[in-house]
């Protein structure tokens, strides 16, 4: 079959590739017995161009070749404004031509039925578009808000049929591969053989009015905000993201420890065999969803459960004995706040996984106590287990725009004082047994009311809208540093896709 490429620019609404279209008027594309449609919405690659003349693109024929060839590109999820989508200041108030770029596979009957019309619908671009297909000025367009369409049958529609020494194929699918490596020493985590150091974020699938719903335009300005951090790794704190999140980790180099929702199991009771069965089923549905992202590296069984108990002991055990025979190539842990001596599901992780929110939840105030009880923490676990540690959780709740000097609780002063504090511990075991660190967390999210949460959790570096609070621009200068100490920047665990990367 034939692929179809479209090439737009500046587009702001959906873009929709539709066959068997009326000949007649311009009527919105809706499927029928008669009629398909294949929805074009989603990520474009994307180029600005900055030339002085802006017309750069136009004089080395840009639509000619695949628009990576032409210099670096980036992800642009459509429908979106890409003013508001980069962390790139010059974008936010460009002017120009701007170019994207899709590659599509047509169904077979779209392009070997000679009978079938295909039309390409572009929604709307403000505010002149030109649109090629396959190389060939297809349709041009003045003004913005209107669709617009052409009929590109004649430039999709070939002969062809596939061969395979079993005879016809007569189904295809592509799987973007990555090669890579993962295992665990008693005090490093190495992947493709060397230490790796995850610095990067908890994260929650939120955001305002549409909550846990999937956005692409969301997405992309978390990954831009995540690469901007120097971020290397996120926690899929508690439960599997949706796939997308996933192929762009694969795409960006970003590591991601996979949870399953396991959270809450805090009483005797949930640990019983009918909930020990409903865990390992689920375990199952999550690797086999996500065994073939290269970007996974480890599995999450559980986050905070009541791990001192005996029940619990055992209940673990087998959680992550399923697991390790689901996929023995992964290590497993589950994330604790248990006490060391008291933990009973501790011995069974690969590597351990702690939270711990001292001057928070405890010894509120007290900053000047956290590099002791950090320290004691640290020193216990890595005595007791002898296993790589990852400090899972730490942080603060803040009030954008609270200010106070002492530091005082809810104020950006004391988000960014806590974290200094940590930072000094962790930069001295980080180089012994500590093997990252992951903030809680990367934007408030909303929760239940309470009178402990001002609406919602407020310990996000980043607001719910994305807006950074002080305590980014302190993380931001951590983990570049920490990046370029250890050479591995926030593309490290880059697999070697089978597919064209944009940031390879």
């Amino acid at each position: 079959m034939a692929p179809g490429l479209a090439v737009a620019w500046a587009v702001l609404g959906p873009l929709l590739g539709c066959a068997l279209a009326l000949q007649g008027g311009m009527l919105y594309p809706r499927e029928s017995p008669s009629r398909e449609r294949k929805e074009l919405d989603g990520l474009w690659s994307f180029r600005a161009d900055f030339s002085d003349n802006r017309r750069r693109g136009f004089e080395e024929q840009w639509y000619r070749r695949p628009l990576r060839e032409s210099g670096p590109t980036l992800d642009m999820p459509v429908p979106s404004s890409f003013n508001d989508i980069s962390q790139d200041w010059r974008l936010r108030h460009f002017v120009g031509w701007v170019w994207y770029e899709r590659e599509v596979i047509l169904p077979e009957r779209w392009t070997q039925d000679l009978s079938t019309r295909v039309v390409l619908r572009i929604g709307s671009a403000h505010a002149y578009a030109i649109v090629w297909v396959n190389g060939v000025d297809t349709l041009e367009h003045e003004g913005g808000y209107l669709p617009f369409e052409a009929d590109i049958s004649n430039l999709v529609q070939v002969r062809l049929t596939a061969q395979t020494s079993l005879g016809p194929v007569s189904d295809f699918y592509t799987l973007p591969v990555g090669i890579r490596t993962v295992a665990v020493t008693e005090s490093q985590f190495l992947i493709n053989g060397k230490p790796f150091y995850f610095h990067g974020v908890n994260k929650h699938e939120d955001a305002d009015i549409r909550g846990k719903g999937f956005d692409w335009p969301l997405l992309v300005k978390d990954f831009n905000l995540l690469r901007w951090l120097g971020a290397n790794a996120f926690r899929t704190s508690h439960y599997p993201y949706a796939e997308e999140v996933l192929q762009m980790c694969d795409r960006y180099g970003i590591v991601v420890i996979d949870e399953c929702p396991g959270v809450g199991l805090a009483l005797p009771q949930f640990f019983n065999n009918v909930s020990l069965q409903n865990h390992m089923r689920v375990m199952e549905e999550v690797v086999r969803r996500d065994k073939n992202h290269p970007a996974v590296v480890m599995w999450s069984v559980a986050n905070e459960p009541a791990s001192q108990l005996e029940s619990a002991g055992y209940y673990l055990k087998m959680v992550i004995a399923h697991t390790k025979a689901l996929d023995p190539s992964r290590p497993v842990t589950f994330v604790t706040n248990s006490n060391y001596a008291a933990d009973k599901g501790a011995p069974y992780v690969d590597v351990i996984c702690l939270n711990s929110y001292y001057s928070w939840y405890h010894d509120y105030g007290h900053l000047e106590l956290i590099q002791q009880q950090l320290t004691t923490q640290f020193e216990s676990w890595y005595k007791t287990y002898q296993k790589p540690i990852i400090q899972s959780e730490y942080g603060a709740e803040t009030i954008v725009g609270f200010h106070q000097d002492p530091p005082l609780m809810f104020t950006e002063e004391y988000q960014k004082s806590l974290l200094e504090q940590y930072h000094v511990v962790l930069d001295q075991k980080r180089r012994k047994y500590v093997v990252g660190e992951l903030i809680w967390n990367f934007a408030d999210f909303m929760t239940e009311q309470s009178p402990t949460r001002v609406l919602g959790n407020k310990k996000g570096i980043f607001t719910r809208q994305r807006q950074p609070k002080s305590a980014a621009f302190l993380l931001r200068e951590r983990y570049w540093k920490i990046a370029n100490e250890t050479r591995y920047s926030h593309s490290v665990a880059k697999s070697q896709c089978l597919e064209n990367s944009l940031f390879a």
